[in-house]
Parts: C-alpha cells; sequence; structure tokens
C-alpha cells in the first residue's frame, strides 16, 4: 500500500512561486513513473508533470513549461514540484500520484489528498 502526502500549497500573487513537495511511503511498484495533476471544479483532473524513477527523464504539460520544474529526493522520498511565474490560471488542487504509465494514469496509480494552490492578482 502507498501512502503519499502532499504538502507546500498555499496563496501567492501572481508572479510568485511555491514548491509542492510529495512523501511517497510504502510498498511502490518496481521504479514507477512519478508526477503531479491538477484540477479545478467542474473541471477534469489535469496532467502537469512527471519524472520516471531514474530522474533522467521528465515530461511537462505545455501550459508549465519553463515554469515549473519537477523533480526526485532518493534521500527524502520525495518528488517536489517547483513552480515560478505562477499565473492565475494555475489555481487548483494539486495532486500527486505515483506509478504512472508514461503521463497516463492508470487504474494502478496511487493518489495524494490534494493540495491547494492559489494565485491571486
Amino acid at each position: 500500500q502507498v501512502q503519499l502526502t502532499e504538502s507546500g500549497g498555499g496563496l501567492v500573487q501572481a508572479g510568485g512561486s511555491l514548491r509542492l513537495s510529495c512523501l511517497v511511503s510504502g510498498r511502490t511498484s518496481s521504479s514507477p513513473t512519478m508526477g503531479w495533476f491538477r484540477q479545478t471544479p467542474g473541471k477534469k483532473r489535469e496532467f502537469v508533470a512527471a519524472i520516471e524513477w531514474s530522474g533522467r527523464t521528465k515530461y511537462y504539460a505545455e501550459s508549465v513549461k519553463g515554469r515549473f520544474t519537477i523533480s526526485r529526493d532518493e534521500a527524502r522520498n520525495t518528488v517536489d514540484l517547483q513552480m515560478n511565474t505562477l499565473e492565475l490560471e494555475d489555481t487548483a488542487v494539486y495532486y500527486c500520484a505515483v506509478d504512472l504509465r508514461g503521463i497516463i494514469p492508470w487504474s494502478g496509480t496511487s493518489w495524494g489528498q490534494g493540495t491547494q494552490v492559489t494565485v491571486s492578482s
């Protein structure tokens, strides 16, 4: 059973930065791809960023390329999302996900409880 605990969300002004962290505990599948998704009310959950277990390959949604950076800290057992130059449109609940197929979640994907990010003007 995998447990994911997100932290780091909050309120920030447009142009500011936040860093989200997801603590991964429990038994994971072998070398899982991990990532972040986000969701706003009335919309589908959308892909933000993902990183392969090795850390060598990273994927980003077009809307966050150049502004967000995903990383994995093996020592802390976390997957982190550094978000810079935040825009109003980045406001959402952000979810950590472990065990993706590329950037696609499947029935075996584990999810965190979500952390709110609110960007104000």
